[in-house]
């Protein structure tokens, strides 16, 4: 444990130039790329004007500095779970409280967050590639995209170590190139500093008798979209690195916005299709002729890198909710020795689908801009929420929690007030995907909750002389000589009634040695621990792992360890028991019974229960079996068949008729 918590603390406290750079790579690319589409978004088709270019400039830069500096790489940060961060991170923590409906923060943050993992990488890839019709007005953009997302989630499968060495020094250049293309703009015109006073942004946001003028906070909402993920990969890089290099991140993207924002205000009196037909985004205007070539390739780059931050984040973030029992088993691979990356081909699939069904659906990123954010946005609210009790539990002083939280949620819920404005040009694409996503963990976590409700538990002590008994009868035939269960039991003293039915009555299975494990997911992430109870002396053992929930569940070799560590102190034989195999020192055999449950037609179910379970059953079709979730051998697997009896019915009141054959 100390050793683990030790590296957490190593993590946060080390502050080193590598992972400075680092973190550039891994953590900064949707906030990054933002410059790309945010002031484009903002101006639209209308007119420019000084009261739309410094009120948007106002809006951006009180929006970068409350919203992602003070609210989450400031506040939100320090709430790390053993250097875990992220919405489920944050729930873990929660869950202490045991207050039940936090859960459904959690669901909805983390299936808002997915979505918008979906949307990310179409919108920044495509904001780049469309760079292109500067040189060529009719080139079709839409293949590119595919292309390069393509490849994008192919090389997922290598981990980010290979990627992360190439992508560092890329958001090196990409950052140190917005600084420079700002600050050559805003020598042209200082007055664009003004924009820093938030009497601007009130200005704008109060302008116009129809409130359209608020509305633009919709756009500006996406110069901020990315401080969720940074949360979410704070696993990382460590809460010190972040903290650093936000500043400079900050003050590039700043330099660089208000460079867009002085160009655009020696341009009054135009609007942006007027500046350019072919390519009027103010990012790209910004350039000096030669050096566009340079800025889409960079920029390209750094949209590639952008959507890496967000497809690595949804893995984290599925194997946290499978943890957390929100979603169905898959498989998971660890391409790399490098702790916390991992890659789960579904996912990267499923996503890298979504992908291309977004880019087709909208086919120019002006137009996916309308279904980004509102996913983001139910994110960052749910997150509020969670810290808001994060915040009490820590036993911070009411009157800090009280004004922060309603500031928050003053901010937050005019960004969503501004953005439902897009839920017919697009955003019901993400609203519909997040809620996809949240039926799927809802009917998992509901269904779990149900049949662990109807499991029936009996006393081992109510078996232990029928059990040493069968262990020595003869005239069963031998099953195995180490027969293993899986059990959901928390008590060492408890088995469910399902493992006794198959051991004495399936078909009686005689076996030298009975063992019963159980795995306990732990709320911290990394922790590899065990415990072995015996329960009757030379016939029946309990192990109960203690895993984080970032570990791989390898029950097999785990199995494994725990028995030669158990060998090698002389608490057990595990040679055969078969004489002739004994006296050649051969191990004896060890076999798994899994069982699997299918819904009896005996249940009484209620209308609700009929759905989930339903659900739940067609959903368990497609998800990881449990021999291989648990990583076991195949080869020594018996799973067994077991109805699901809920709410039995009840006793059939049955009457009988006397018959005169018997006498």
């Amino acid at each position: 444990m100390s050793s683990n918590s030790n590296s957490h603390h190593h993590l946060h406290s080390k502050l080193t130039a590598a992972g400075l750079l680092i973190t550039l790579g891994i953590i900064y690319g949707d906030i990054g790329t933002s410059p790309l589409y945010v002031m484009n978004s903002i101006i639209g088709k209308n007119v420019i004007n000084e009261n739309l270019i410094l009120g948007g400039l106002s809006c951006i830069f009180w929006t970068l500095t409350l919203q992602t500096t003070l609210k989450y790489v400031i506040i939100t940060l320090s709430a790390d779970n053993h250097g875990e961060g992220g919405i489920f991170a944050l729930y873990a923590l929660v869950k202490r409280t045991r207050i039940q409906w936090l859960i459904v923060p959690a669901i909805i943050g983390g299936s808002a967050l997915l979505a918008d993992g979906i949307i990310t990488p179409p919108i920044s890839v495509s904001s780049a590639v469309e760079g292109l019709r500067l040189f060529k007005p009719d080139i079709p953009t839409v293949p590119i995209v595919i292309a390069i997302l393509f490849v994008l989630f192919t090389i997922q499968q290598f981990g980010t170590k290979l990627v992360g060495k190439f992508f560092a020094p890329m958001m090196l250049i990409w950052f140190s190139m917005l600084a420079i293309l700002g600050i050559i703009q805003m020598t042209n015109n200082l007055s664009v500093f003004k924009a820093i006073n938030p009497y601007y942004a009130y200005n704008l946001l109060t302008s116009n008798a129809k409130g359209e003028g608020f509305f633009i906070l919709g756009a500006v909402f996406l110069c901020t979209t990315g401080a969720e993920a940074l949360y979410s990969d704070m696993g990382h890089c460590g809460r010190k690195n972040i903290r650093i290099s936000w500043m400079f991140v900050k003050t590039t993207l700043v330099l660089n916005y208000f460079g867009q924002g002085a160009y655009l205000l020696l341009h009054q009196g135009k609007t942006l299709a007027q500046l350019n037909p072919d390519n009027s985004n103010p990012f790209y205007l910004i350039m000096a002729e030669w050096f566009k070539p340079v800025g889409i390739v960079v920029a390209t780059m750094a949209a590639v890198i952008a959507s890496q931050a967000l497809i690595s984040g949804s893995f984290t973030l599925i194997n946290e909710a499978m943890r957390l029992n929100f979603w169905p088993k898959v498989r998971i691979k660890f391409p790399t020795d490098v702790k916390g990356q991992l890659y789960i081909p579904s996912i990267n699939w499923l996503l890298f689908f979504g992908c291309v069904g977004i880019v087709w659906h909208f086919q120019e990123s002006s137009n996916m801009e309308h279904a980004y954010g509102l996913a983001i946005i139910l994110c960052m609210i749910m997150t509020t929420i969670l810290l808001n009790f994060y915040l009490i539990m820590k036993r911070v002083q009411w009157y800090f929690i009280a004004p922060l939280i309603l500031l928050y949620l003053i901010i937050e819920f005019s960004f969503l007030a501004a953005n439902i404005t897009k839920f017919m040009d697009g955003g019901y694409v993400t609203l519909f995907i997040a809620s996809v996503l949240i039926g799927v963990m809802s009917t998992w976590y509901l269904a779990k909750q149900i049949s662990k409700n109807y499991t029936k538990m009996v006393k081992i002590d109510n078996y232990k002389k029928v059990l040493a008994e069968l262990s020595l009868d003869l005239s069963i035939p031998k099953y195995a000589t180490h027969l293993v269960y899986m059990t959901n039991s928390n008590r060492t003293d408890e088995i469910e009634e399902k493992v006794m039915y198959s051991i004495l009555q399936k078909r009686p299975k005689r076996a030298d040695l009975y063992w019963f494990i159980h795995v306990n997911i732990l709320n911290e992430p990394y922790k590899k621990e065990y415990k072995v109870t015996e329960v009757i002396k030379d016939d029946l053992y309990r192990v109960d792992f203690y895993l984080g929930f970032r570990e791989p569940t390898k029950i097999n070799l785990m199995f494994k360890e725990v028995i030669k560590d158990m060998v090698s102190k002389g608490e057990m034989d595990i040679t055969s028991r078969y004489e002739s195999l004994n006296k050649n020192n051969i191990i004896g055999d060890f076999k798994f019974v899994l069982s699997e449950k299918f819904l009896s037609n005996d249940s009484d179910l209620t209308f609700f229960e009929n759905i989930v379970m339903n659900a739940y059953f067609f959903m368990k079709k497609f998800s990881l079996s449990e021999e291989k979730g648990f990583g076991l051998d195949s080869s020594s697997v018996k799973v067994e068949q077991f109805p699901m009896v809920i709410h039995p019915p009840e006793i059939i009141d049955m009457k009988r008729i006397e018959s005169n054959n018997f006498h």
